[in-house]
C-alpha cells in the first residue's frame, strides 16, 4: 500500500530543465529512487519578486512505498511536508423510481451544468432548461453584434449556453478551498480544456477552447440521461402553501417538479423580478462597478519580468492589486486578461456594459483589466432588493448614451482622465474593444465617488507597476456585472429557499463568484438533492 506526501515551495530557475524536478524531490526526501513510485505536480506558479532571479514554484504530491518518514527533518519542514489523502469524488446512484418527479435545473452556467452532470450521473434524469440558444447559435449572434449589428437581447455574451465566462478568459482560480475543484477541473479537461489547468496557479481555459468544452459537457450530460432544452424560459412558478408545484416555461407550458435548482445568471434581471413576486426571499448583495484599462502587454511583461520578459518559458504577465482609499472603499483589479480584447457584454436594449475576453494564447499584444470599486448600501436611498439592479441600469444607460447610443463604449486616455480633459484621439495604443469606442470624458457616466477612486487607483498602482499610468493607456466604461447584486436566501442545512423545493445556486443566486466556485456550488446543491432522494 502506497502513501501520498505533499511537498511545497520547490524552486526551479528559468535556466533549469523541468526534468530535474524528480531529482530535486528525491534530494528533499533523502530517499532512494526505488522508494518513490512517482509524483504529480499540483501547482505551478511564478515568483518574480526578484527580477534578477525569477523562479518557478512547485507543489507536488509524491507517491511513496509504505515507509515511516520523519516529517520533522529540517528539509521536510522547509517544504511543508504533510501526508494527504487522494481525493475521490463519488456520486452515489439513486435507484430508479417511476413515481419520482424529475429534478429541473434552470440555467446552463457552471452551477447549472455541474449540478445537471451530478444529477445525471446519479441516474436522476434531470431536465435542464436554458432560456436562450445553444452555443452554436449564440456564437453567430455574438459575432454579428461585435461587427456592429443590432443587439439580440435574447442571445448575447450574458445569455445562452455556456455562461458569460464562455466569452471571457475562462479563469478558474478561486479563493475558496474545496476539494471538489479537482473534480471540476478533471471534467473540464475530459471535455477538452488544457491539461495544465490541473496544476497552474492561475489556470485559465481561454474562450476559444471553452467553446469546445461547453459543447462536450452538453453531450456528456445528455449521454447520461438528462434532457437539455434550449429556448425554454421559466416565466412563472406555481406555488401552493409555500411549496413549489410546477414551473411555467415560455408562458404556457407547465413542468411538474419537486426539485428546482435555480442556477440563473447574474444578468437575468427579469427572472429576479419574477421570483421576487413569488415571495422568494432576496437580499441586496454588495457588488462593484468600474472600468476596463488597456495597456501594451509588452509593457506589463517588462514591468513584471524585466529583461527576462523575452524568455519563452514565461507566460504573458498578469497582475492583481488591491488598494484602500481614504473613504474606506477598497479598490481592486478584476478579471485581468493578459492579452486579447475588451468586449461589449450588454444584455438589455439601451444599456451598455463591457467585459474582458482572452483566448488561450494571450497573444493580442494588448492587456486589459477591470478596475472595480465596491458599491455599498450607503449609496442607495432604498433597501429594496431590486434597487441595486436599477442602479446598474441607470449607469449602463448613461454609458450607452455617452458612447453614441450604438453600443460603442465611452473611452478616455489615462493622461487625459487624470488631467480632467476629454480625449479626442488615440495615442500609441489601439483599442481592442468591439464594436468600437467613442473618445470622450468617461466621468460623465460614472458616479463621482467612482471617478475619484479611479484616479487614486491609477496613481497608486503606478508606484507598483512602472508605466501603469502611461498617458496613452485607455480607460473604457462601464463594467458593472462582476457579480450578482442580490442573494436569493437559502437554508444552511437544506439549501432550500423559503419556498420548499426551490434550491438557489451559483453566482446568479449570490453563492459564488467565478466559474470554479459556481460549479462547486452546483455540485453541493446536487449532492443535497441526491442525499434527500436516497432517504
Amino acid at each position: 500500500m502506497s502513501i501520498l506526501l505533499r511537498l511545497e515551495e520547490i524552486k526551479l530557475t528559468l535556466q533549469d530543465d523541468e526534468k530535474i524536478l524528480g531529482d530535486r524531490i528525491q534530494k528533499i526526501l533523502g530517499m532512494n529512487k526505488d522508494d518513490i513510485i512517482g509524483y504529480t505536480v499540483i501547482k505551478k506558479s511564478i515568483d518574480s519578486r526578484d527580477k534578477s532571479n525569477i523562479l518557478f514554484i512547485y507543489s507536488v504530491d509524491v507517491e511513496l512505498k509504505q515507509k515511516n518518514i520523519n516529517l520533522t527533518k529540517p528539509n521536510l519542514l522547509k517544504h511543508k511536508a504533510k501526508y494527504v489523502e487522494q481525493f475521490v469524488y463519488n456520486i452515489p446512484n439513486v435507484p430508479e423510481d417511476l413515481s419520482r418527479k424529475r429534478p429541473v435545473v434552470v440555467g446552463t452556467g457552471p452551477a447549472g451544468l455541474f449540478a445537471g452532470l451530478a444529477l445525471a450521473q446519479a441516474g436522476m434524469n434531470p431536465i435542464i432548461i436554458e432560456r436562450w440558444k445553444a452555443l452554436e447559435g449564440r456564437l453567430v449572434d455574438v459575432g454579428l453584434f461585435m461587427k456592429g449589428w443590432a443587439l439580440n437581447s435574447d442571445s448575447n455574451i450574458q445569455f445562452g449556453e455556456g455562461w458569460a465566462g464562455t466569452f471571457s478568459d475562462g479563469k478558474l482560480y478561486t479563493l475558496i478551498n474545496d476539494p471538489r475543484s479537482q473534480y471540476v477541473f478533471e471534467k473540464l479537461v475530459e471535455a477538452g480544456a488544457p491539461e495544465e489547468i490541473l496544476y497552474m496557479a492561475k489556470a485559465h481555459v481561454g474562450t476559444d477552447k471553452l467553446k469546445l468544452v461547453v459543447r462536450n459537457l452538453r453531450k456528456k450530460i445528455i449521454s447520461l440521461g438528462a434532457d437539455i432544452r434550449f429556448s425554454t424560459c421559466m416565466t412563472d412558478m406555481i406555488i401552493e402553501n409555500n411549496v413549489l408545484k410546477w414551473i411555467v416555461v415560455n408562458g404556457n407550458e407547465t413542468i411538474e417538479t419537486d426539485k428546482l435548482i435555480l442556477a440563473i445568471g447574474h444578468s437575468a434581471r427579469d427572472t429576479y423580478e419574477m421570483v421576487h413576486t413569488k415571495w422568494l426571499k432576496m437580499v441586496p448583495k454588495e457588488f462593484s462597478m468600474g472600468v476596463r484599462i488597456e495597456h501594451d502587454a509588452n509593457m506589463i511583461n517588462r514591468s513584471q519580468y524585466w529583461d527576462a520578459c523575452v524568455n519563452p518559458k514565461l507566460w504573458t504577465a498578469s497582475y492583481k492589486f488591491v488598494t484602500h482609499g481614504t473613504d474606506t472603499r477598497t479598490m481592486y483589479s478584476f478579471c485581468m486578461c493578459p492579452g486579447w480584447h475588451v468586449v461589449a457584454a450588454s444584455s438589455e436594449d439601451g444599456k451598455l456594459c463591457i467585459n474582458g475576453m482572452s483566448e488561450y494564447k494571450h497573444n493580442s499584444g494588448i492587456s486589459n483589466s477591470a478596475i472595480m470599486i465596491p458599491i455599498t448600501p450607503a449609496d442607495f436611498d432604498s433597501d429594496h432588493p431590486l434597487a441595486w439592479i436599477e442602479f446598474q441600469r441607470k449607469w449602463e444607460e448613461k454609458a450607452f448614451v455617452l458612447g453614441g447610443s450604438n453600443y460603442h463604449a465611452p473611452a478616455q486616455l489615462v493622461g487625459d482622465f487624470l488631467a480632467w480633459v476629454p480625449s479626442t484621439k488615440l495615442g500609441s495604443i489601439q483599442t481592442t474593444y468591439r464594436p468600437g469606442i467613442k473618445l470622450t470624458s468617461i466621468e460623465d457616466c460614472l458616479p463621482d465617488f467612482v471617478t475619484a477612486a479611479l484616479k487614486r487607483w491609477i496613481r497608486d498602482v503606478d508606484k507598483k507597476i512602472k508605466w501603469y499610468a502611461s498617458p496613452d493607456a485607455i480607460l473604457i466604461a462601464l463594467e458593472a456585472r462582476s457579480s450578482a447584486v442580490v442573494r436569493i436566501t437559502r437554508d444552511k442545512e437544506t439549501l432550500e429557499s423559503n419556498i420548499a423545493w426551490i434550491y438557489p445556486s451559483g453566482e446568479g443566486a449570490g453563492y459564488a463568484w467565478g466559474i470554479t466556485s459556481s460549479a462547486i456550488d452546483g455540485l453541493i446543491v446536487a449532492e443535497k438533492i441526491i442525499e434527500e432522494s436516497l432517504k
